[in-house]
């Protein structure tokens, strides 16, 4: 009975920590009927076919069949029950406030009044026909400019040619929202000279670019592109070198909080712990965003609960009714988001991964919501809208002005992004098989350390990693964008 996990008092079902086999008591006078894997759902009572079926304490869908006690409870026995469109009422919930948290940062305080945790140079590119150009760029100068700036990255992408309207403008925003990031001490973009994504149009719509650490040309009136691009990169180097850490409070750090490759251990485990560290951060003054809207659905009625105002539910409202719109529109199912390696990794339903990906948020209020590729304005948590793909969502995350990401895993990637990003495994075997890509072992929680014990950890490590202490996918040289492209290409 020690191997499983009851996570509330009104849940139907309880998690396997270790593998159950047939026969082994799993609750007062229940036994299992077959064998149970790691992290998958077994059942604590007698459940009717069509009746809910609780998790977290809230739905996670309904029974397609009769479940006995003691049954293995997933896929072969319980589906999804989301709709395409709800209508929710404003139910605010008692807020809760929280001791801030002691600790500093060494960050670097920009003229905007932002705080980065990184001093490198970027290289941003209008459009992708000349993304070879710009690591090409990123190569030569890091290597040039070596100990002098924290490194020079070229993040690229394909798009900006070929795009229209709503589209073409989201690229655009992006792209301005990326080079005005307190990560970056300086800044060049590179533009090809035909593109739709035009160079002066996209600095134009950008007028808060402090144009002291910002070059940019486009390749096609050029002589030698390359060159001229070391040379930007070089006039950008002598001004951010002049930079300096400093010791900053934890209002000033923006963290976002994002969830890849879950598993069964996702809700038990990284994402509620990472929650502790939203905890803290809001607390003490700052900010955690969360992204990833289809990755709420079944459960945003958690975070609607704490919006600061009826303005800010009304906008949870409707990002998530206009994320399912979104999915019809496109003739796909509003419930297709758990992946092959999180079904096998134990979740079942949309709605079970969302009560556990929202955990990540912590408790604080709801104080804004972000579409993509807006910034963020306010201190607290706030939702920014974006889809579940690692990419593209923790892209939006550093857009929106994450500076650290903290990203928990059941299954692993190498993938890195813009902000450095913390990988936390959700199970301690990940962490012993891949340490070269997991930065911290939520994992420990199940082996009996305690999840006030481990987000001192983290958190420790969270303000050495805003101080300048390398990640996993820094040290690996894993950096990406990826961008969110909706319209027409022509």
């Amino acid at each position: 009975m020690s191997h499983l996990l009851q996570i509330d008092p009104r849940d139907d079902v309880a998690v396997a920590l270790r593998p159950v086999s047939a026969g082994d008591a799993v609750a007062e006078g229940v036994v299992a009927a077959a064998d149970i894997p790691a992290g998958h759902k077994v059942a604590l009572r007698r459940i009717a076919a069509g009746e809910e079926v609780r998790k977290y304490g809230w739905p996670i869908g309904r029974a397609t069949a009769p479940i006995a006690p003691g049954e293995h409870v997933h896929s072969h026995n319980l589906a999804t029950a989301l709709t395409t469109h709800e209508d929710y009422a404003y139910e605010p919930a008692a807020r809760e406030t929280l001791p801030p948290p002691e600790g500093t940062f060494l960050g670097y305080r920009r003229k905007s009044g932002k705080v980065g945790t990184r001093n490198e140079i970027w290289i941003l590119c209008t459009v992708g026909c000349v993304a070879r150009t710009a690591q090409k760029i990123a190569a030569e100068a890091d290597r040039r400019f070596k100990g002098r700036v924290e490194g020079v990255i070229a993040l690229t992408h394909p798009f900006g040619c070929s795009q229209l309207g709503g589209d073409l403008d989201a690229t655009r925003t992006m792209i301005a929202a990326l080079a005005a990031h307190p990560n970056a001490g300086g800044v060049l973009i590179l533009g090809l000279g035909c593109e739709s994504n035009q160079l002066a149009a996209l600095l134009e719509s950008a007028p808060d670019l402090d144009r002291e650490r910002l070059r940019a040309f486009t390749a096609q009136i050029t002589e030698d592109e390359v060159e001229e691009g070391l040379k930007a990169v070089e006039e950008l180097v002598a001004v951010a070198e002049r930079d300096v850490r400093e010791p900053c409070p934890i209002a000033d750090l923006v963290v976002g909080v994002k969830c890849g490759g879950s598993d069964g251990f996702s809700g038990l485990t990284a994402n509620p712990l990472v929650g502790r560290i939203a905890d803290k951060v809001t607390a003490g003054g700052g900010t955690a965003v969360l992204t990833e809207i289809p990755e709420i659905f079944g459960a945003e009625r958690l975070l609607m609960a704490r919006a600061k105002d009826e303005a800010t539910f009304r906008g949870i409202a409707a990002v998530v009714n206009d994320f399912k719109a979104y999915f019809v529109a496109h003739g796909e199912p509003v419930s297709e988001n758990p992946s092959p390696g999180n079904i096998e990794g134990g979740i079942t339903t949309l709605e079970e991964k969302s009560l556990g990906a929202v955990q990540k948020a912590g408790r604080g209020t709801v104080t804004e919501v972000l579409r993509y590729g807006e910034r963020v304005r306010d201190k607290g948590v706030v939702l920014l809208e974006a889809p579940g793909n690692d990419a593209v969502s923790s892209t939006a995350l550093t857009a929106a002005g994450a500076t650290v990401i903290l990203f928990t895993t059941g299954r692993g990637t190498p993938l890195g992004f813009p902000a450095p990003t913390l990988k936390l495994a959700t199970n301690s075997s990940l962490a012993q098989r891949k340490p070269h890509w997991i930065d911290f072992d939520a994992g420990r929680i199940t082996a009996g350390e305690s999840v006030d014990d481990a987000a001192d950890r983290l958190m420790d490590l969270v303000l050495a990693t805003a101080s300048g202490r390398l990640t996993r996918s820094e040290e690996n040289g894993e950096r990406e964008i990826a961008l969110w492209k909706r319209g027409v290409t022509l």
